[in-house]
């Protein structure tokens, strides 16, 4: 349920983060989706870590779920500074280097229709955080793109798998 339940979440982010790319979002609204799912992912991740049930493959995950828990809680600091996001844009490059072997080590070992959905979401994820890095650290203007790309991306790959599962129609 851990992934259901985070899987909607970032759903949730990606979509709203990319209407508010899009200019459909104020500054000062869009902290509070990113806050919360944060928030939320780094619970996740740290339960996942830490927790009793702890072992090699929960540790993994954990360690990845930090990687959006902390893109979240970077985006929210930033509005909540006035940063210009290189930092985040940097470490959206280093995410998205570690999403691509994630990626295909996920679809090497796809035993299930899951699994190979997970492989394909590692492969989008690690083309979109390449492209906060473009966008943020490069300071290519592809706001427009990015956005739309964030909110398909949000919808497919985190807001409908997430539900499906939490509902137990998906894994």
């Amino acid at each position: 349920m851990w992934l259901g339940l985070s899987l909607f979440y970032v759903g949730a982010v990606l979509f709203l983060n990319g209407l508010w790319m899009l200019g459909r979002i104020a500054d000062k609204e869009i902290w509070v989706i990113n806050i919360f799912t944060g928030v939320v992912s780094l619970c996740i991740g740290l339960a996942s870590i830490f927790g009793p049930e702890a072992n090699a493959e929960t540790v993994k995950s954990g360690a990845l779920t930090l990687l959006f828990a902390f893109t979240y809680l970077w985006v929210a600091f930033n509005r909540f500074t006035g940063a210009d996001g290189r930092g985040l844009g940097w470490f959206s490059l280093f995410v998205a280097v570690t999403a691509v072997p994630v990626a295909l080590d996920t679809l090497a070992d796809a035993s299930t229709g899951l699994d190979w959905w997970m492989g394909v979401n590692w492969a989008a994820w690690a083309v979109l955080w390449a492209l906060f890095f473009v966008l943020l650290a490069l300071r290519k203007p592809i706001d427009r793109f990015t956005g739309v790309l964030c909110i398909a991306q949000g919808i497919l790959t985190g807001w409908v798998p997430g539900y499906l599962i939490l509902a137990g129609r998906l894994g």
